[in-house]
């Protein structure tokens, strides 16, 4: 007997209201990623702004997620797609006003949905008042403390102070011309040059971020995913590193920079604050550390309640590895009583549906399309692993659609502003940000009535919402189905654990109480047995007389033991 995806639940704006409210909401909640400049232009400038989200929630929530998280739309020069904050308390003038925010938040309640925004506390932009006053002020100035400025090195000052590197390449330094117009001070930036780093030994920086939080908690938000939450604290005296090529460092070491004891201080503070508020609001951390087991050093219960699952991003479409990842994974969080969170894309690495479809081992940033058919299939059945594992899980725009990475964009319209600094990130990030295609038709497929800002493909209208809604099969109504089952049985989500069932070389299969998954990470059919009815496949499963699954290659299937 073939079977097909099952037909998607109906979902009520009752239904939602009701899941949103529950007790611990977001231990397995399925959380979707907007990127602001690419969902959704409600005024035809080619940009996404907020009344776009807004204008877009009902759909989000008949896709059946808990809630969703922004990426910045604060007040920006855009040097780096918002990243680069002058003001945390505004609205970036292309993204709307502070009105428009809380017309979102309402309406987002209204349905049922959670609001978490991003907050970036290891930086601002250069053109954050505090910054911009310690340039006038010139040396001595008490704005400079809340940054890190230091003389340079070498008989005039002209070296860097340390050897550190900026993650987007080159020094992690710059140079300022001092109000006389000499050559002065230095200042550390991780990233960007536009992009400096604050001073978090600095009593204003702490003082003012507690301020923050409390805003946008007053305007509702039911969170905080906090950028760079690994790096706010740097090793006392800002040692040297004493190596080159640090970026090939990073998630193997400790670095000076980076994954700091003295961050958990800052989280305890912060905690505090967010339990003030009712409604169970939460902090999702960056926190890019070398081992899971640091990771969740940052979900104790008196910090912060979930951290991105990186190690699980980064692994290869490879049973073994994947396995081993779920166990550390499950291990390390369990002793501080913090659910797992696992996530298969986001902005700033290349879409599954690509990294799939290439050989193994060319890392989360890839320039080549490889085989769109097999990546699809196996970004497919990797999404329904990710949705059988306890905890909670993050999906990126897009992805519900099958979207592939855009790898043939030209160099003129490239805007990641890694791409234009050698040596550092690939800077390939934009593939991933391209706008999201709603229609068949249209100047930007349905994303607003005047282009886009990163130009889209043709063809991207046949992977569009209109084109996959109401259609069998389709990667939509794929998602669809997987958050209505998820959502409507407590063995998924729910726990700690996972029993792990003998199966066929490259093939995992486990058991979640009256529900098991099986994964296929094989380029040929295996059979197994039939555990039960099959709730959802993400490809064709058949079965055989003799009370066995016939699953093609790269596929998931879940059963109901019951």
């Amino acid at each position: 007997m073939s079977q097909q995806p099952a037909a998607p639940a109906p979902t009520t704006t009752s239904a939602v209201t009701t899941v949103a409210k529950r007790r611990d909401w977001w231990r397995d909640a399925v959380i979707y990623q907007v990127y602001p400049r690419s969902f959704a232009d409600s005024n035809g400038d080619g940009m996404g702004d907020l009344e776009g989200v807004r204008s877009r929630l009902p759909y989000l929530r008949d896709l059946g997620v808990d809630a969703v998280w922004l990426s910045p739309f604060y007040a920006s020069p855009q040097a780096d797609a918002g990243y680069d904050v002058a003001d945390y308390r505004a609205v970036d003038p292309m993204f709307g006003n502070l009105l428009d925010a809380d017309a979102l938040i309402r309406d987002a309640r209204r349905l049922g949905l959670r609001i978490i925004v991003d907050l970036v506390p290891n930086h601002s932009s250069d053109q954050h008042e505090w910054f911009k006053r310690a340039l006038r002020e010139g040396p001595g100035s008490s704005l400079r403390d809340r940054y890190h400025f230091r003389p340079g090195k070498g008989a005039n000052g002209e070296l860097p102070p340390n050897d550190w590197e900026s993650i987007f390449g080159g020094p992690a330094w710059t140079r300022v011309t001092e109000p006389d117009g000499t050559p002065g001070e230095w200042y550390l930036h991780l990233f960007a040059p536009e992009q400096p780093d604050f001073n978090w030994d600095h009593p204003a920086v702490g003082d003012e971020f507690r301020s923050v939080l409390r805003f946008w908690l007053d305007m509702g938000v039911d969170g905080f995913r906090i950028d760079v939450a690994h790096g706010l604290v740097k090793a006392a005296g800002l040692p040297d590193l004493g190596a080159h090529d640090q970026l090939k460092l990073l998630g193997n070491d400790v670095m000076p920079f980076f994954d700091q004891d003295g961050v958990h201080e800052i989280y305890r503070q912060w905690r505090l604050i967010l339990d003030e508020y009712s409604g169970e609001r939460i902090f999702v951390a960056e926190a890019w550390t070398p081992t899971v087991e640091r990771t969740a050093n940052y979900v104790r219960p008196d910090e912060l309640h979930q951290a991105f699952n990186f190690q699980y991003l980064a692994t290869e479409w490879d049973a073994a590895e994947l396995r081993e990842v779920v166990d550390r994974t499950l291990e390390a969080m369990r002793p501080v009583g913090a659910p797992a969170t696992w996530v298969l894309s986001n902005h700033d690495v290349t879409r599954h549906a690509t990294r799939f479809a290439n050989p193994p081992g060319l890392g989360t940033q890839i320039r080549t399309a490889g085989d769109r058919e097999v990546g699809l299939r196996r970004a497919r059945a990797a999404t329904l692993l990710m949705l059988a594992l306890p905890g909670s899980a993050y999906v990126y725009q897009g992805e519900e659609l099958g979207l592939p990475d855009v790898v043939d964009l030209s160099d003129e319209v490239r805007q990641d502003p890694a791409y234009f600094r050698g040596a550092g990130q690939d800077g390939f990030r934009d593939g991933c940000r391209v706008p999201i295609p709603w229609t068949r038709e249209g100047s930007s497929y349905g994303f607003g009535d005047g282009g886009s800002w990163l130009p889209q493909p043709s063809g991207w209208g046949e992977l569009s919402v209109e084109a996959q809604e109401g259609v069998p099969g389709s990667t939509l109504e794929l998602y669809r189905s997987a958050f209505a089952v998820r959502r409507s049985r407590p063995d998924l989500g729910a726990g700690d654990s996972v029993e792990w069932l003998k199966a066929p070389e490259g093939v995992l299969a486990f058991r979640r109480g009256e529900f098991v998954c099986v994964t296929n990470t094989t380029g040929e059919s295996v059979t197994t047995p039939a555990y039960g009815r099959v709730l959802l496949a993400s490809g064709e499963v058949s079965e055989t007389d003799g009370g066995e699954a016939k699953l093609p290659a790269d596929t998931t299937a879940w059963f109901s033991t019951v």
